[in-house]
């Protein structure tokens, strides 16, 4: 065994003396893999101190993050208590609350009182209009209202129910109270008393915690609750933002007859219901309130989405239908004149080298936004990239099967259907295919730019930084029929390319 390996050893020897290039070789790779590794450590630590990622990723905020990504799957509520310089105060919600017009939420509790006020009556308002003259004038008759106005002023003492005090419990353990010029915030096991003054502002009693902001003594106090909901606390007014996992009125918005209804109330009245409306029935009218909810926009949002689906097949069809032929006059094996060959492969460059979302702004400028800039940007471009596919593909087919065809005596256009187009047909219909699928995401980016489709919807409802939902709602119609066409593109390609689907 030890002289075999002294063999080895020694024949080695005279091997490497024989052949010295052999070892320098391999040494040369080391350090060649060696210096390439190094230089791309080198280029990773120079990209992390030019663009200063370890700061970017120490300041970030993340609990925005945290907010923007939770506004997505879930709503709020943002009912205000508005507070009088009297002390007393008022619940307020949005005109388009998602608890319709008459919200009474059971985790805001409300004390209410019996106060006097007394307020300024102006004259009679609803005067008889003055007869008309032959002689008028622009002053007269304003100054004549004035004086009376004027002369029949009076107080007057009102009895009204105002509000005392405003509880809104956010959960078990955050709470806000506001009574009496005071708020009491509590949170995770903490309590946070503010005292609010018209002239001295918002007043902190103690430290803030964690989970309170102020940027300057007297302005407002911003409460963060994390996933729960946040809040503002100003001097005159306390925002509430209590957040809550869903999307509310997806179904129906607070302007249809089913609306806060069960599904077995909804079920019953459109199986068995008297009619709520009588010039329809209630199914009818349910379908209506679905497809026209104002706050979601169903039938808007299915109906951009169809023309973006529609926008990126006619564009990859026309774009196809043109590729098809001009490939013939880029590939150098199929047209022997090289003037036309660059002319052709010059053209696809120049549709291909200017991206998509460039010709669409061109052609919303030319046509005005809507599909057609959107199908014309898609046309173009992949008119260069497809014709480019198509001529490189021509270029590698086997030239035996068109010899064969030829030496048959066959004419140069049965030469070109037998002896080159079974070769290069699948091809060219798995890769148009694959650009179909492609651009119906491609569609929804320039759709964004004015092009029509979904995209722009997508961009409108993001613009208003508070439609998160929504932005959800359509992201997710567009993965459906991505996923869909992508699954169908596969089959088709496997088809047409004699594999096997698994």
């Amino acid at each position: 065994m030890t002289a075999n390996t002294m063999m080895n050893t020694a024949q080695m020897e005279a091997i490497a003396a024989r052949h010295p290039h052999l070892l320098k070789s391999s040494t040369s790779k080391r350090i060649r893999s060696v210096l390439i590794f190094a230089g791309i450590a080198l280029y990773m630590i120079y990209s992390w101190w030019f663009f200063s990622i370890g700061q970017v990723l120490v300041n970030a905020n993340w609990g925005i993050a945290g907010t923007y990504l939770a506004d997505w799957v879930s709503y709020e509520v943002r009912p205000d208590i508005k507070i009088a310089n009297d002390g007393t105060m008022q619940v307020v919600y949005p005109r388009y609350s998602p608890l319709g017009p008459d919200a009474k939420p059971e985790w805001v509790k409300i004390e209410t009182k019996m106060v006097d006020r007394t307020i300024d009556v102006p004259a009679v308002a609803q005067q008889a209009a003055p007869k008309k003259s032959s002689s008028f004038s622009f002053m007269a008759p304003n100054s004549a209202v004035g004086s009376s106005a004027g002369a029949g002023a009076r107080t007057e003492t009102r009895t009204e129910e105002v509000v005392s005090r405003a509880t809104v419990n956010f959960n078990a353990t955050t709470s806000i109270d506001v009574a009496s010029g005071t708020v009491t915030a509590t949170h995770a096991g903490e309590s946070l008393l503010i005292d609010l003054d018209h002239s001295t502002g918002v007043t902190p009693q103690g430290a803030l915690p964690e989970w309170a902001t102020q940027k300057r003594p007297g302005e407002k106090i911003t409460l963060a609750f994390g996933m729960t909901g946040w809040a503002d606390v100003d001097k005159e007014k306390i925002s509430i933002h209590n957040r809550f996992p869903g999307w509310a009125n997806f179904i129906f918005d607070t302007n249809s007859p089913f609306f806060n209804r069960s599904f077995g109330e909804v079920a019953s009245l459109i199986i068995s219901g008297e009619r709520l409306d009588p010039g329809r029935s209630n199914l009818s009218l349910a379908w209506n309130n679905i497809l026209y909810n104002s706050e979601w926009q169903h039938l808007d949002v299915w109906t951009k989405l169809l023309q973006t689906i529609v926008m990126a097949f006619v564009g990859t069809l026309f774009a196809s239908i043109i590729a098809f032929p001009l490939c013939f006059l880029a590939a150098r094996n199929i047209t022997r004149n090289g003037l036309l060959n660059q002319v052709t492969k010059r053209f696809f460059d120049f549709l291909r080298s200017v991206d998509m979302l460039i010709w669409a702004l061109f052609f919303t400028r030319a046509f005005g936004p809507g599909p057609l800039a959107g199908m014309s940007a898609i046309f173009f471009t992949d008119t260069g990239t497809l014709g480019k596919l198509y001529s490189e593909a021509l270029e590698n087919i086997d030239d035996k099967q068109r010899e064969g065809v030829k030496s048959v005596g066959a004419a140069p256009l049965a030469v070109q259907r037998f002896g080159i187009l079974p070769q290069v047909l699948p091809v060219f219909a798995s890769q148009a295919l694959y650009f179909w699928e492609s651009n119906t995401r491609s569609a929804t980016i320039i759709g964004a730019v004015g092009a029509g489709g979904i995209g722009l919807k997508l961009w409108e409802a993001m613009r208003t930084n508070s439609d998160w939902e929504n932005v959800c709602y359509m992201v997710i119609l567009i993965l459906i029929v991505v996923f869909i066409f992508d699954s169908i593109s596969n089959l088709l390609r496997s088809r047409l390319m004699g594999q096997k689907t698994h």
